[in-house]
């Protein structure tokens, strides 16, 4: 299993890119909330709009639990908006299309696709403390069952 540059209970770099709602995301201005990032491959395909779902359907207690969400794709912001739209989604997704948050976190693989090797991200959630901490990474994500997991863990947080 792969490691993100920062070790577990290491502070995560301070990160800026652009997301929808017409804003940029920055991580230093969520100090003291619980930041929840999913990485994902693609706007409107059936693993990534079915994870969304379950973040956005469990968004009411993620809040109380006092944790963001974000998604991150290299989707267009454009593409975002639509995508956000669609499902409703009451977070805000990032865009990362020149692959820089994606680096940060090491999250850009090969896999395989119809039998062809192509280089794409690989379904990655990470959760990131009110200090600024990486708390847990999930990788290489199974989408049933683990926004429960998410959520399971961003509960028993202190």
């Amino acid at each position: 299993m792969a490691e993100s540059p920062f070790a577990l209970n290491s502070n995560v770099p301070d990160f800026s890119a652009p997301m929808t709602g017409d804003k940029i995301f920055t991580l230093s201005e969520h100090q003291g909330k619980t930041v929840v990032v999913y990485f994902y491959p693609k706007d409107n395909t059936p693993g990534c709009t079915t994870e969304s779902l379950h973040f956005r359907d469990l968004y009411p207690q993620f809040q109380a639990a006092n944790a963001e969400i974000f998604g991150i794709s290299r989707d267009s912001i454009r593409s975002h908006e639509g995508f956000k739209a669609k499902l409703d989604l009451p977070f805000e997704l990032i865009s990362d299309p020149d692959e820089k948050v994606c680096n940060l976190f090491d999250v850009m693989k090969m896999k395989n696709m119809y039998g062809k090797q192509v280089r794409g991200v690989e379904r990655t959630t990470f959760i990131i403390d009110g200090s600024g901490k990486l708390v847990k990474e999930w990788r290489g994500v199974k989408v049933p069952g683990h926004v429960d997991e998410v959520l399971e863990f961003v509960t028993a947080l202190p």
